[in-house]
């Protein structure tokens, strides 16, 4: 995630969250008060204090005497996009996901993966990842087929025949 600080009157900066050190993490959490998972999920909803506190333990390596108190940016100025990595998992994820749907279009795959590209910093990429999980999804289902699931799809290997168990607490042991 990169979060997007514009200053009223500048140019914006961009604050890539996946290089923070555990170190600045522990301080942005303990700044806003919040966990590490409360603080990432802060992000995605793009709570003020997370991106703040985040935003500033980032900016404090090139300005270590910058106080918390002294970076007050208006609540306009920060936003979260999706970097590129970031978009591609989201649409093959969620192309996926929606394949699995018996009555799904293309039509309809499109509409369900439009929302990521306003959530990309890079929007063109985010668009031509979009086109191509349609495209792949045109070419490769006819339309109204019912998608096959594949081994990947399960993370959890299951099996359909019972083995002993080796277990010392087993009766068959």
């Amino acid at each position: 995630m990169i979060i997007v600080y514009t200053p009223e009157s500048g140019e914006p900066e961009h604050y890539d969250v996946r290089s923070l050190r555990v170190s600045e993490a522990s301080i942005a959490s303990r700044t806003a008060d919040m966990k590490w998972g409360e603080l990432r999920a802060g992000l995605e909803n793009e709570d003020l204090e997370a991106m703040r506190s985040i935003v500033w333990v980032i900016k404090k390596r090139s300005t270590p005497s910058l106080r918390y108190g002294e970076f007050d940016p208006g609540v306009e100025e920060m936003v979260v996009r999706l970097d590129r990595d970031e978009v591609t998992r989201w649409v093959e994820t969620s192309a996926q996901i929606a394949a699995a749907e018996p009555d799904l279009t293309a039509e309809t795959l499109a509409q369900i993966l439009n929302h990521i590209p306003p959530t990309a910093l890079d929007r063109e990429h985010a668009d031509e990842q979009v086109a191509r999980a349609v495209a792949e999804f045109e070419e490769g289902r006819p339309k109204g087929a019912v998608a096959e699931s594949s081994p990947d799809e399960s993370l959890t290997p299951t099996s359909s025949e019972s083995e002993p168990s080796t277990s010392g607490s087993s009766p068959t042991s």
